[in-house]
């Protein structure tokens, strides 16, 4: 049924995100908290490259990173991933074009824009459509008053290059920030000395078959990706107590090589806009009130251009677009000694995708212009009673599915969400977390309706919707020196969607997720101190999927840890020298193509000195040791991905070196 979303709408809530895992990334100071971690200024400290999902891999152990690129790559959060976990840019929304995730969400945004990066843990968001087993959300930088700027050049390995600039400034009453950057880099070499072309023809000499998918001669040295980027904010206070905010990001990517893959990237282009007005206190029934608006848009052309392929059969092309638009409004008041929020969300997503040999269209949809609409009421209170902390939310979804494919219909798809959770503060020094929840999140476009090139479907379109049922429970405790966060959780996920390698199909299945993660650190002195964590998870499926006997769940990486020794010698030098380690792949999903991957441990250090007050230098080498290996376990449900039926895996780069320097005034 298609359904018109309405502008308008108002409603009941009760509390704020419930055991969630914070994390504003930025700077080297970390302020633990049991539902948060902060690492300031992810601009400034962020400097190897655009890609964000490198940097959460490396600061967070519960996420791991999905190799794809030298650029664009994505992520894994306890075990989900795809639209099982929700990412927000400034509180909107934006999908990748691509439905093998060449371009996922949070690779439309670069860390150079980002001010901070809050990532929430389980089903304790109600606000959002589609929080299933997490939320990203991405703050960029905020326009300044006064008149500040800054300029930045970065080089690194393999022809590595990047120029950046922002400048922001205004008034108490309007405030504007535009900023631009530029780069590219080459194929980067693993450990081996391979460069990406050269993994491909290693993998294609023990699958022949894989032939077709190996670089042209012309092609086998080219730049692995080019990338522009421009964004524009403009805040304006227009009274007192009211404020709008307007801001739009630009991406232009260009020949982004995906060696994995049977296809590169033409283009990932991608527009985003942003739309918010907040007002406070405007009476005893609003002390806040915020609407936002968000659009945005995403055109993806990808084909075999510089494969082999193309020297035997022509190009040919999977031309994909999408486009999400979409609002919210949402009122705050205080309520019998607490808060109270409620409010209204809904959104309109698009998802089209076409085939095309030599520039001619075919005629075959890889994605026939899926719609997905969503409107959903919700409602958070939060109260404090005594040295308690209790929150609680509720939602209510109403959705629908459709394509233009006149055989296949569409479905509605209707869900209550809800948390409860609680902090009880022992002492100054000491709490514990416990908090249990529910959300769903409906099957996307590719999941229903996508069609390879010959018309085949590998959708299926009687998929029912995804929920999560889970328990968190935590506890922190602060020493004089060093402080300790554990946290475990158990999922049981009812329909979960997992692809079937054996019969090409998307299939419901029951199953289970859990894990602990341990996070601490440790100041030895003034100037030295420690920080580090570790995550488990482990997921299983209640049965196996038609056809198969491996009852794995797919993507749950293994034990992971993060560790690093961070020297301050004074406001102007500091040093850190962090470690990631991984055990082996022992548990996973042979059935559907994923492998034995031997564990890691990697060494990278970074320096940062201010050389004057307004030049900055940071310099660094990661994976010191230049150690060969891989941390991303292909699932074969990325269609497009390599030959003879096995998927390749992909090595990360070797040593790398890089050095940024940064003037401010």
């Amino acid at each position: 049924m298609k359904r018109a979303i309405p502008l308008i709408a108002l409603f009941v809530s009760m509390a704020t995100s419930l055991y969630a895992q914070e994390m504003e990334l930025g700077a080297v100071e970390v302020e633990e908290q049991i539902t948060s971690t902060v690492v300031k200024d992810v601009a400034g400290e962020e400097v190897r490259s655009a890609d964000l999902a490198d940097a959460l891999y490396k600061l967070d152990p519960d996420i791991q990173l999905i190799r794809r690129s030298g650029i664009a790559n994505d992520i894994i959060l306890r075990g989900l991933r795809k639209d099982n976990i929700n990412v927000l840019i400034d509180g909107g929304k934006i999908y990748g074009g691509c439905p093998n995730r060449m371009d996922p969400p949070i690779s439309h945004i670069l860390s150079n824009n980002v001010d901070r990066i809050v990532v929430k843990e389980g089903p304790y968001d109600v606000e959002n459509f589609g929080t299933l087993g997490g939320l990203i959300e991405v703050d960029t930088l905020a326009p300044e008053k006064g008149f500040h700027g800054e300029g930045n050049l970065n080089v690194g390995s393999w022809g590595y290059r990047k120029i950046g600039a922002r400048v922001s400034g205004g008034s108490d009453r309007i405030r504007v920030a535009i900023g631009a950057s530029t780069e590219s880099g080459g194929q980067y070499q693993d450990g081996d000395g391979k460069t990406l072309a050269e993994q491909v023809d290693a993998f294609a000499k023990l699958h022949p078959d894989a032939a077709g998918q190996t670089y042209m001669p012309m092609y086998h040295e080219m730049k692995a990706y080019r990338k522009k980027t421009a964004m524009a904010k403009l805040y304006m206070d227009v009274a007192d107590n009211q404020e709008l905010k307007f801001s739009y990001t630009i991406n232009r990517s260009d020949d982004i090589l995906y060696p994995n893959s049977k296809m590169d990237a033409k283009k990932d282009d991608s527009d985003l806009l942003n739309v918010k007005y907040s007002a406070k206190a405007l009476g005893e029934y609003s002390k806040r009130l915020d609407i936002e608006f968000y659009n945005s848009w995403v055109y993806h052309p990808m084909g075999t251009y510089y494969r082999n392929a193309a020297m035997m059969m022509g190009v040919f092309e999977n031309i994909m677009n999408s486009r999400i638009y979409g609002g919210k409004i949402k009122n705050e008041m205080d309520l019998l000694k607490g808060t109270l929020t409620y409010g209204y969300d809904g959104s309109k997503r698009r998802w089209e995708g076409h085939y095309a040999s030599n520039g001619v269209p075919t005629g075959v949809f890889s994605i026939n212009n899926a719609i997905t609409e969503n409107s959903a009421l919700f409602m958070k209170y939060g109260k404090v009673v005594g040295s308690v902390e209790l929150d609680a939310g509720v939602r209510y979804d109403m959705s629908s599915v459709n394509n233009d494919d006149p055989a296949v219909s569409g479905k509605d798809y209707y869900a209550f969400s809800g948390y409860l959770n609680g902090t009880y503060n022992i002492d100054e020094s000491m709490r514990v977390f416990a908090g249990v929840g529910k959300s769903s999140r409906v099957p996307d476009g590719k999941e229903l309706y996508f069609q390879d090139k010959t018309g085949i479907y590998y959708g299926n379109p009687d998929l029912k919707q995804v929920s999560n049922y889970e328990v968190d429970l935590a506890i922190e405790k602060d020493f004089e020196e060093a402080s300790l966060r554990v946290k475990s959780f158990y999922s049981k996920l009812k329909n979960f969607i997992a692809y079937n390698f054996t019969n090409s199909k998307y299939e419901n299945v029951d199953a289970k997720l859990y894990g602990i993660s341990v996070d601490a650190a440790y100041s030895i002195n003034d100037y030295i101190y420690l920080e580090g964590g570790a995550a488990y998870q482990r997921g299983k499926k209640d049965t196996p999927l038609t056809g198969q006997r491996d009852k794995d769940l797919p993507n749950v990486l293994p034990l992971k840890a993060n560790a690093a020794v961070v020297y301050d010698y004074d406001e102007s030098l500091s040093a850190k020298l962090s470690a990631v380690m991984a055990k082996g792949w022992s548990d996973y999903d042979a059935d559907n193509g994923e492998q034995k991957i031997s564990g890691y441990t990697v060494f990278n250090l970074k320096v940062e000195k201010d050389i004057t007050k307004r030049l900055e230098a940071t310099l660094g080498v990661d994976n010191i040791l230049d150690r060969t290996y891989a941390i991303t376990n292909t699932y074969a449900d990325m269609i497009l991905t390599s030959g003879g039926g096995i998927p390749m895996l992909l090595n990360e780069p070797g040593r790398y070196y890089y050095c940024n320097l940064t003037y401010k005034f």
